[in-house]
């Protein structure tokens, strides 16, 4: 039955899913005529909002942006690449390499979810490159890759901004420690629920070529411009320079201590800046010289073109959603409907409908939480459960949002319609298991 399903919504996403930059536009059309149909703006006052939320994650792209050139320069460096296929001589069967990957891509996304999109994909593309005696399909590999993305840990947005002091919401709840949110025994549970149960779920979705399911391998010329940096003979002043190894030691150096200061001082904090740092002072190492460093970057930025283009259409949407008000319009309908016992179900229902719309924690905890958490008071739900109701919802129906998946599909060389299908399986497994949570606790 579950292979029966996920063939039904591969070929169903194959068929009707669009590019992600066509679904961009696709929903700000929605969002736009949903404005003036359910908050009655003007189509003037609607076209306003879109523009003034367009500039507003442009310091966020340029973020993913380096997230993903110097994540995907370390991985190409010598060093790393020859670890990574250490890393992938684990698994010795196709079916074996699809639980692998949705086991450590959720590993790694737990600590952090930049680092999971970034090391999921580049582990799933040397397992693409193994000979495992059948048919290896790419598409299941990559899908398994991008689940890991369902984990919410230690980088979670919303239960670190209100573990913060002076966050905005500190008059109305005060501090809620990361005890009472992530490492509560219920969170935990769950965590540990779906880090067993999605890697099995890709287990039983793998396709089977007995069966006549389809095996799309990885095609050859795929990764054919993936060529090592070669060393340069250094005949001039200039190019000794550019070739420096000492140049290249004192900013790895610089960049060590930068990182080592903020664990020091702030702990096992993973946040965006850092991990492009530890990016790019590990890749510094890796490559020796400043010159072979550049080369490796210019081929890496040929892979965000998706994300410079499309991030800044999702801060249309999230303005028109924000400023007219349906953001809030939605998450004061689940409120309507609620009691006590059904307030942290529908949390979560609502946070993952508003993240469709408003791809981004931070982003939805600014609509959302300053509606739900004094709801959740009302009704003698405590914050800890809201905000992590909300945290959870804005994690699982990324599996259907191609958004966060831009990176990760930009290395792997795949189209949003080849994982979309798998995903949405996922999203159903992962539903249900979180609702079933928020249900009882």
């Amino acid at each position: 039955m579950i292979r029966a399903m996920t063939n039904f919504f591969v070929r169903l996403v194959r068929r009707w899913l669009p590019q992600p930059f066509t679904f961009a536009i696709i929903l700000s059309i929605i969002v736009f005529l949903m404005g003036m149909g359910i908050m009655h703006k003007s189509p003037m006052e609607m076209t306003q909002y879109w523009g003034k939320g367009f500039f507003s994650l442009y310091k966020f792209t340029m973020q993913m942006i380096f997230v993903l050139i110097t994540g995907h320069a370390l991985a190409n460096s010598p060093i790393v690449h020859k670890g990574l296929k250490a890393l992938t001589g684990i698994p010795k069967s196709p079916v074996q390499a699809v639980w692998f990957i949705a086991t450590l891509a959720a590993l790694c996304s737990y600590l952090s979810w930049a680092f999971g999109l970034i090391a999921g994909a580049l582990v799933a593309k040397e397992l693409a490159k193994k000979d495992y005696g059948k048919k290896l399909h790419y598409p299941i590999i990559v899908a398994a890759a991008y689940s890991g993305n369902l984990m919410r840990g230690p980088s979670s947005s919303i239960p670190l901004v209100i573990a913060t002091p002076k966050h905005f919401l500190e008059d109305i709840i005060g501090i809620v420690p990361v005890t009472e949110t992530l490492y509560s025994s219920w969170n935990i549970i769950l965590s540990l629920t779906l880090l067993i149960a999605i890697p099995l779920l890709y287990i039983f979705m793998y396709p089977r070529e007995e069966k006549g399911d389809l095996i799309l391998e990885v095609d050859p010329n795929m990764f054919a411009d993936e060529k090592p940096i070669m060393a340069e003979v250094s005949d001039s002043p200039a190019k000794k320079l550019d070739n420096s190894l000492i140049l290249s030691l004192l900013l790895g150096i610089a960049g060590s201590v930068v990182i080592v200061n903020h664990f020091m001082t702030k702990g096992f904090s993973l946040t965006l800046d850092i991990v492009i740092l530890i990016f790019l002072t590990l890749g510094i190492f890796a490559y020796k010289s400043p010159r072979r460093y550049m080369e490796s970057i210019n081929n890496a930025i040929k892979a965000a073109g998706g994300i410079a283009l499309q991030f800044p259409f999702y801060a249309g949407i999230m303005g028109m959603m924000r400023t007219s008000g349906l953001a809030e319009w939605m998450s004061n309908w689940f409120v309507s409907i609620s009691t006590a016992r059904t307030f942290p179900l529908y949390t979560f229902l609502s946070a993952g409908l508003v993240n469709l719309f408003v791809p981004s924690g931070g982003g939805q905890w600014a609509v959302q939480g300053p509606i739900m958490v004094p709801a959740g008071h009302a009704l003698g739900v405590s914050s800890a459960k809201v905000a992590m109701a909300l945290c959870w919802g804005d994690s699982w129906t990324n599996q259907i949002q191609p958004f966060w998946a831009l990176p990760l599909l930009a290395i792997a060389n795949l189209s949003v319609r080849d994982i979309m299908g798998y995903c949405v399986m996922v999203a159903i497994l992962a539903g249900i298991i979180c609702s079933a949570v928020f249900l009882l606790i």
